[in-house]
């Protein structure tokens, strides 16, 4: 009897302990992702170019692009997933494969890439200053069924910077595709992108974005394209009343739309649902 009540209350401590050291991990994030969000502007994520800002949410998005030729092509996904602040002033995505349906029976459906971010924030400041810039480094996984990703693996290293001025905000990001092998199709591309947003009473950001790519070598070798992509962002409906709370809910739509003689797709749908905790 006495060694079951020993057995008991071994377990019963060991079990607290592992209780308390769960909540105080837990805590402990929150409050580092709370702190190192205060210390930046409170923009929003664009719909299509990367954030100056680093962010803890979960994000997905839905594509519909349409060609010259009446082709169309659906991205439900669109390779985006999951961004953690696991350290201070530093972001991690892990962006899971997308799912791409052609229209054409000559081309397969199936899955995109994988890949993941590593970001910095290197400097910031949200009152007083308002503005951020950042660094980061993506690799991408040839996970891609049926030619629905690319041939190899790629490095996209990016700097992206950004300014406040009252309720405008100016972003803008330049970056590179880089192959990790050689393949002669592929060649290196070179992006640039560049976004306006407004805050227009307490939710809502209409936005403009420039997005560029240049290509350099492979099939597409001294060709350029240009996007122009007005969007519309909510930003951030709560879900819980506690003004610690960081669960929220953004909304977006955007629509692409080809402005270079040459582009893979005359113009792009966008809708973009993200949940911030």
């Amino acid at each position: 009897m006495a060694k079951a009540a020993i057995k008991l209350t071994l377990f019963l401590c060991i079990a607290h302990s592992f209780d308390f050291a769960q909540t105080g991990f837990f805590k402990s994030w929150e409050d580092r992702v709370r702190a190192t969000s205060a210390r930046q502007p409170a923009w929003p994520v664009p719909v299509v170019a990367p954030s100056a800002v680093i962010v803890q949410l979960a994000r997905v998005d839905f594509v519909h692009q349409y060609t010259s030729t009446h082709t169309e092509t659906w991205n439900y996904g669109n390779g985006k997933g999951v961004n953690l602040i696991p350290f201070a002033r530093s972001e991690f995505d892990i962006n899971f494969p997308a799912y791409i349906q052609h229209n054409t029976p000559k081309t397969k459906d199936g899955a995109g890439d994988f890949s993941v971010v590593a970001k910095y924030r290197m400097f910031a400041r949200s009152e007083g200053g308002n503005y951020s810039t950042a660094v980061q480094m993506a690799f991408s996984i040839p996970t891609g069924a049926y030619k629905n990703g690319t041939a190899v693996s790629t490095i996209t290293p990016t700097v992206v910077g950004g300014k406040g001025f009252g309720k405008l905000a100016v972003q803008s990001a330049v970056g590179g595709v880089l192959p990790a092998s050689s393949v002669p199709a592929i060649g290196r591309t070179l992006l640039w992108n560049s976004v306006a947003q407004y805050r227009v009473g307490k939710y809502l950001w209409p936005e403009l974005e420039a997005n560029a790519s240049f290509f350099h070598g492979g099939s597409n070798d001294g060709r350029s394209q240009v996007f122009l992509t007005p969007g519309l962002i909510v930003s951030k409906i709560k879900l819980r009343k506690e003004p610690k709370d960081r669960l929220g809910l953004v909304l977006g739509t955007g629509m692409q739309i080809a402005t270079s003689r040459y582009h893979s797709y005359n113009h792009s749908f966008i809708l973009t649902g993200r949940l911030t905790f």
